[in-house]
């Protein structure tokens, strides 16, 4: 198996835990979005991206383009999220959502090189 294989699947997974988390609504996941003031009816939504996401990560093993695709639309999710900690001034958190953005920017580059 390749790097680029073994990054993409590990991004993948880790995403997918994510979306698992939100769908399940573990409270170390749900707790900040309501602090962070993200609406519950939101929830769902971003669950369903990240899911979408990572599954469109493996997809992408097989269809390039779709992988890319993928990989770019959680890389704007992610600094969304980012983004909405920072609005929160909630700076201790900010290393969160990178965990999940940096193995994506890996499967990303790793894929397009």
């Amino acid at each position: 198996m390749s790097a680029t294989a073994i990054v993409t699947v590990v991004a993948a997974l880790w995403v997918g835990f994510s979306a698992v988390s939100v769908f399940l609504r573990a409270k170390w996941v749900v707790e900040p979005l309501a602090a962070y003031g993200v609406p519950r009816s939101w929830w769902p939504w971003l669950g369903a991206a990240k899911a979408a996401g990572a599954l469109g990560l493996l997809v992408g093993l097989a269809v390039p383009a779709v992988g890319v695709a993928a990989a770019v639309g959680l890389i704007l999710y992610f600094i969304g999220a980012v983004v909405t900690v920072l609005r929160a001034r909630a700076y201790g958190h900010v290393p969160f959502p990178l965990l999940y953005l940096a193995p994506v920017v890996a499967a990303l580059l790793l894929g397009i090189s």
